[in-house]
């Protein structure tokens, strides 16, 4: 599974919501201002495509992985590098930080998900995840646990606390996956144009989602920042979002001709960016307000 075009990640701050970040071919990440459409900063350090980028809940600093199968860790406010970490065999194609930004969580085509600490010097993981029997296409950390898609079928939710291990069989490769808002359930997208949401504890299925188009690339996954709706990009060109509990089409947004990869909600207001073709949209509705200066 390759990663297509430009990658945007979820907002640096989930407080604010007032930025965003985007990653791509160009070996570079980008800063921008969404609401205003202002390039604030570009990060230059990889020596491939850049796949996936996050930041800090306190703004400070980014993670990013590409194609060059590092992670690096970086200062915003000098856009210089502090840190890559290598140990992966392949293409890194997904990072998150933990919540106090001490960790990062990256996962690979190389079939695993390791855990770097942001505050040693040690060239080493702090942690091996290698269960995945085929590469690892999206992972989502929360408080204690460590949520991964892989394109062998499986939803593995590692839980920190515990110390277990529980997996869910799709059975089609996992393109993305995400927790709920209300941290109760999983949302998994796989490449047989079907998103499912199962229940975190238990596995049960309580809903499925059809309409998109989903056979070849790697697409995002979003739950609405009420976990009303549920959302998917699309082979197509659009984007689809469905009516949580009754499974119904909600709404469809004609983003562009070519593949949407890239989605990511507003972390508390209906307002969301999608990537496609190396353009970044905003959408919103008519009432939004950016709060802030922005």
């Amino acid at each position: 599974l390759e990663c297509w075009g430009g990658h945007l990640s979820a907002p640096p701050s989930p407080v604010d919501g007032n930025y965003c970040l985007t990653c791509g071919s160009d070996k570079t990440l980008k800063l921008w201002n969404p609401h205003k459409g202002t390039a604030l900063r570009t990060y230059q350090g990889h020596g491939y495509e850049v796949l996936d980028a996050a930041g800090s809940f306190d703004n400070s600093q980014l993670c990013s992985c590409g194609a060059d199968k590092t992670v690096a860790l970086w200062d915003v406010a000098t856009g210089q590098v502090i840190r890559k970490y290598r140990g992966h065999a392949g293409k890194v194609n997904c990072v998150q930080f933990n919540e106090e930004a001490t960790i990062i969580v990256s996962g690979s085509i190389d079939s695993t998900i390791r855990c770097w600490d942001c505050r040693s010097r040690r060239p080493d993981p702090v942690q091996v995840l290698d269960e995945a029997k085929d590469g690892i296409s999206s992972v989502k950390v929360s408080d204690h646990e460590i949520l991964s898609g892989s394109v062998d079928g499986r939803v593995r939710r590692y839980d920190l606390r515990a110390g277990q291990l529980f997996s869910d069989y799709i059975g089609s490769p996992i393109t993305s996956v995400c927790f709920s808002k209300d941290g109760q359930c999983v949302l998994a997208a796989s490449l047989d144009s079907t998103l499912r949401l199962l229940d975190k504890e238990t596995g049960e299925l309580l809903g499925e989602y059809t309409g998109h188009r989903s056979t070849a690339y790697r697409l995002d996954c979003v739950l609405s920042e009420q976990d009303t709706h549920v959302g998917s990009a699309s082979e197509d060109g659009h984007v689809y979002f469905w009516d949580l509990v009754e499974g119904s089409l909600a709404l469809s947004l004609a983003v562009g001709r070519g593949v949407v990869q890239s989605l990511s909600f507003h972390p508390t207001l209906p307002c969301l960016l999608a990537a496609t073709e190396g353009q970044v949209q905003l959408w919103r509705e008519d009432t939004f307000q950016p709060e802030g200066d922005a």
